[in-house]
């Protein structure tokens, strides 16, 4: 059995253990709510952007000519995989990391085999997993969350698509967790580029939309396939970062609960074990008396 004080410790321990759970679940769910509201902001305006340019490209001759929607046979593959900077955040990095491989396992295993899989990170987890593993991991845009923002995830973008239409790599897709709610968050894998025209589901006609374009079709096509390739890569990172928050406030709070349940534990040894010592003490005294009153 434990002495009172490693007993009395290891509770001192928990306790500032708990304090600093609980700390930090209250950080994360105050940084949770402005990510939730940045990310809710933006899916609506994101979604509208990539439908519109999906219907577009699907009937206009000048899409069709755009180096980011030339399809070509898949020998080089750029993943780009959004995890966190920080653990802490139950199997949030994990999830992602699992996603990236099972879209590698699924849709490029020869790729993968011949290492001609490329990793561009965002996020200091994942470039550590994958680097781990012996991939090739991009780490120019590593540090994106630490000053996150849409000209930070710009720049990835931006090489990302100077990468496909240069011809370095083939296909492009991102894997990240998308968030629902603080509970709650898919992984998800999405292919940038080359850029996917919309298609109806089956048995429904495409609806007959006709754009009028101005200043000229031309114009607007090239302004608008960049934009929103780097509005899509934003709304990914975002959802990333609400969902990680959400995870970190989770994982705190299941831990916080969970230094409570062994302090609870650990003080009711506390007090079994002083009540045998004082048992003992007790039966000590009394038997040194009896020897006393025997001699």
């Amino acid at each position: 059995m434990a002495s009172l004080k490693e007993v009395r410790s290891r509770i001192a321990s928990v306790n500032s253990t708990q304090q600093i759970t609980k700390a930090m679940k209250m950080v994360a769910a105050a940084k949770l709510r402005r990510a939730q509201d940045n990310i809710t902001q933006l899916r609506p305006y994101a979604q509208k952007l990539s439908q519109m340019l999906g219907t577009i490209s699907a009937g206009a001759e000048i899409a069709s000519e755009s180096p980011y929607k030339q399809a070509r046979p898949v020998e080089r593959v750029l993943i780009i995989v959004v995890t966190s900077d920080r653990g802490l955040c139950g199997a949030f990095n994990t999830n992602a990391v699992k996603g990236a491989l099972a879209l590698m396992e699924e849709k490029y295993p020869t790729q993968a085999r011949l290492g001609h899989v490329e990793i561009m990170a965002i996020g200091k987890k994942g470039a550590e997993a994958f680097q781990r593993r012996g991939f090739k991991v991009n780490t120019n845009h590593v540090d994106a969350f630490s000053s996150l923002s849409f000209a930070t995830v710009k720049a990835a973008a931006e090489e990302a698509m100077a990468g496909f239409a240069n011809g370095r790599y083939d296909i492009v897709d991102v894997v990240y967790n998308e968030f629902r709610n603080a509970a709650v968050q898919f992984v998800r894998a999405e292919q940038m580029l080359p850029i996917v025209a919309t298609q109806a589901p089956a048995g429904v006609a495409a609806p007959a939309i006709n754009y009028t374009f101005e200043p000229s079709e031309e114009e607007i096509i090239t302004e608008l396939i960049p934009k929103t390739l780097k509005i899509q890569l934003y709304k990914a990172v975002l959802d990333s970062n609400a969902s990680e928050h959400g995870a970190r406030m989770t994982a705190m709070d299941k831990a916080t609960e969970n230094a409570g349940e062994l302090l609870k534990e650990l003080r009711l040894v506390y007090n079994r074990t002083r009540q045998a010592a004082i048992t003992t003490e007790i039966l000590e005294i009394v038997g040194g008396a009896e020897a006393l009153a025997s001699a």
